[in-house]
């Protein structure tokens, strides 16, 4: 697999995650066809750097904790974007992650 050309799909994912929703790094895997590569998905979100049209934070690890976090300047800015969109998080973790999980499986077939 080309890994920028994978990169790029994964980005392309992210970006259509919708405001107060969060997704995780094996659903995108699955989605893309990849379904072992949540790690890739994970290189890929460490890459995204602070790219404004990808929205990093929206990504989780499968249980909803914030996985990524330590990605993000400062100690906290990935827990205060997703509470900004009205996403509670307690010890690192998403409360009530189902309600908030997007799959684009689902949302983009």
């Amino acid at each position: 697999m080309e890994e920028q050309g994978f990169f790029q799909k994964v980005y392309e994912v992210v970006a259509k995650v919708p405001y107060g929703r969060v997704t995780s790094y094996g659903a995108i895997a699955r989605y893309l066809g990849a379904g072992r590569s949540a790690r890739m998905v994970g290189w890929a979100m460490n890459n995204a750097g602070t790219r404004e049209d990808v929205p990093a934070h929206r990504v989780v690890n499968r249980n909803g904790l914030l996985t990524g976090k330590h990605h993000f300047p400062g100690s906290n800015l990935m827990q205060q974007l997703l509470e900004n969109e009205g996403i509670r998080v307690k010890d690192n973790k998403i409360v009530d992650f189902k309600a908030h999980f997007w799959d684009p499986a689902r949302e983009l077939e």
